[in-house]
């Protein structure tokens, strides 16, 4: 048998199987991430089909086996559409769900984490905020909400960098992407969160090697 259960979302990465199937990997607030199969989501006239595509969130009705979830049902609240038409958006949107995926545990609750990818692809939907900056202050944020952070850069900064260092990690994440930084402190800053990641990071992430090789963002650490 298996019980079913109510989790609130978002779909950070989708995988075919089989013929008509989906495996889902989903942040949930109440679970942490976990997979679940999406049946029939392949198809056409599938009710699962727009909800299993990356960036999806909603509340989603899962039955929950000894070995895997299936999602029954969705309701979607947002899908970030807007990430899809821009191709630049969308390479940061991906890199945001395999970052929070490479964090993202099973069985701990998943709301902090959840929140912070949310509000970060909503910033990345306005046009007046630098979407490099935005990068940095979700990578910082994410590290600090998973514990493996620094009170201050490992390397020396300037004052306005040392200042957005601090405000990201007491900031909840409704409020991160309320600033900005002249070209030297974000790359100062830039630099600063580049060395915690490869102090506390033990893998590379393909999204993000796209983005660089589109965006050119990693120029942007370089001082």
């Amino acid at each position: 048998m298996s019980d079913r259960i109510t989790v609130t979302g978002m779909v950070l990465s989708s995988m075919p199987i089989g013929e008509y199937d989906r495996r889902l990997v989903i942040l949930t607030r109440e679970r942490g991430k976990i997979s679940a199969f999406a049946k029939g989501a392949r198809r056409p006239n599938s009710s699962l089909l727009a909800g299993s595509r990356p960036f999806s969130f909603g509340t989603m009705e899962l039955y929950e086996g000894r070995t895997s979830y299936n999602v029954r049902s969705m309701e979607i609240q947002n899908y970030f559409e807007n990430l899809s038409t821009d191709l630049e958006l969308a390479c940061y949107g991906s890199y945001f769900m395999e970052f929070a995926d490479y964090y993202g545990k099973e069985g701990l609750d998943g709301t902090p984490l959840l929140k912070l990818c949310y509000v970060t692809l909503l910033a990345l939907g306005k046009p007046n905020l630098d979407r490099k900056l935005i990068r940095y202050i979700f990578e910082l944020k994410a590290m600090e909400v998973n514990g493996e952070y620094a009170e201050k850069p490992l390397k020396p900064v300037g004052e306005a960098a040392a200042y957005a260092w601090e405000f990201v990690l007491k900031t909840p994440p409704e409020k991160l992407y309320t600033f900005a930084l002249e070209e030297r402190a974000r790359k100062e800053f830039a630099s600063a969160v580049e060395a915690l990641k490869q102090y506390y990071l033990d893998r590379e992430f393909k999204s993000l090697e796209i983005l660089e090789g589109i965006a050119g963002i990693g120029k942007d650490t370089v001082l």
